[in-house]
């Protein structure tokens, strides 16, 4: 019998890990990857015995697939993508393909900002208790950690483009942690599109599986309406009560499922600011269908240590707090940071604007915004939009030239607020990257 061939189109994470749990599955492997490939991949490939290219894609060494694994980065309009699914062979993602060789109970989530704070947390919760893989977007491959460690229980960060390439991949506890446009470049400008792609999470899901999601984001709940499920919906809100899910009473969140109830003080958290009220509640209501301890689940809560790059406390020099949050990658991730801002703070904006509306941020900047430093390539829009607003605007292409004058404005008691609400890439690899030039700028200073 011939050996079905899976082609592999990216040589990162997800692929490396799909092409080890795809030979041990015996298939024969191919990986193909446009640009370099790490050293660190290659050095597997070759371990491994598994065949692969780089800067190139050999179409006779692809069109001949049954199957094909493509990496999120890769958008479905190249043109070698299209001829794939011309020929009527499946492209689909690392979560599909390793999804299928594992019995394990798994929790996705997905949304357009928290799902990482989200995801960190439940799995912070649930490895207390219970035999837990945290994979997806964050850390080792889940094709990887399918083939090597195999746990009972996966927490999966999913991106829409993972979501993308689905054909029977279905969690049993499903999360959305909110729904903003982000990344419409990716979907012929269609919000819609975004969002359908969001809720393929709940496709597969029966009523005996469940979707823990925002009764309060209005594209969700209108999406729900028009859009029906067959997951048993646990909504989690902070204005409503919620008869089956969790809702805010006073300091307290209310989890209730099959009348079965916890509540959890909110005034020990240690994650500040609403949105991580949200990602607590949808952590801790994950944790209450798995069982876990109340005891648990509240101390867990209390020490929990949030997330790199994420409103991450940096440093206080001369009593100024500088804080990263290289992660707000789109303009309402900034709105949750800009909101959280508890003293007169000076933010640092800026980078590849992904066709950002930035009216939703003008109370906040009116409010608490005392200097802007716009960090970037091409910072007209954000001068033009925000310049009358505060009484120092003002740009560079440095990040440490942006710290130096955050340093020379702040005074006893300020923010020094790194939340860029834009991607990366003109100035940066990647958003870890600007975090990490940020804090060491800091730590020079």
């Amino acid at each position: 019998m011939k050996k079905k061939r899976l082609v592999i189109l990216g040589g990162g994470e997800s692929g490396v890990g799909t092409a080890l749990l795809a030979k041990a599955k015996g298939y024969e492997v191919f990986v193909s990857d446009k640009g370099i490939i790490k050293e660190k991949y290659k050095k597997v490939l070759i371990h491994n015995e598994i065949e692969w290219e780089e800067q190139k894609h050999t179409e006779s060494k692809i069109l001949n697939a049954y199957v094909v694994m493509k990496s999120p980065g890769i958008p479905e309009k190249v043109a070698l993508v299209q001829q794939l699914i011309n020929k009527e062979i499946p492209v689909i993602s690392e979560i599909e393909f390793a999804s299928k060789y594992t019995k394990a109970t798994i929790v996705g989530i997905t949304g357009s900002n928290g799902k990482t704070t989200t995801a960190t947390l439940t799995d912070h919760i649930l490895k207390q208790e219970l035999n837990v893989g945290l994979a997806g977007n964050i850390g080792d491959s889940f094709a990887k950690q399918v083939l090597e460690e195999d746990y009972k229980n996966y927490v999966l960060e999913i991106s829409s483009f993972q979501l993308d390439g689905i054909v029977d991949f279905k969690p049993q506890i499903a999360v959305i942690t909110n729904i903003t446009p982000d990344h419409l470049d990716r979907y012929n400008y269609q919000f819609e599109n975004y969002i359908a792609s969001k809720f393929s999470i709940a496709k597969n899901q029966t009523a005996e599986d469940y979707l823990i999601y925002d009764a309060d984001d209005e594209v969700i709940t209108n999406w729900l309406k028009t859009h029906p499920v067959q997951s048993t919906l646990l909504p989690f809100s902070l204005v409503k009560v919620i008869e089956n899910g969790a809702y805010l009473k006073q300091e307290n969140i209310i989890i209730t499922i099959d009348n079965n109830q916890i509540i959890m003080p909110t005034n020990k958290l240690a994650l500040e600011g609403k949105h991580n009220l949200k990602n607590a509640m949808a952590a801790s209501t994950v944790a209450h269908l798995l069982k876990i301890r109340k005891q648990t689940i509240r101390e867990s809560l209390q020490n929990f240590q949030g997330v790199e790059h994420r409103l991450e406390h940096v440093l206080k020099i001369n009593k100024v707090q500088y804080i990263n949050d290289s992660k707000a990658t789109n303009v309402n991730a900034t709105y949750y940071a800009l909101e959280s801002m508890d003293a007169p703070t000076i933010w640092i904006v800026g980078g590849v604007d992904k066709g950002n509306n930035y009216e939703e941020l003008f109370p906040f900047v009116n409010e608490k915004v005392k200097a802007i430093i716009c960090l970037g390539v091409d910072n007209e829009k954000l001068m033009s939009t925000f310049g009358g607003m505060v009484d120092v605007i003002a740009e560079t292409q440095f990040m440490t030239e942006a710290i130096k004058m955050a340093y020379k404005i702040a005074e006893n008691g300020d923010n020094v607020l790194l939340s860029p609400a834009c991607a990366s890439f003109d100035l940066f690899e990647n958003y870890e990257d600007r975090g990490r030039q940020f804090k060491e700028a800091v730590r020079n200073l």
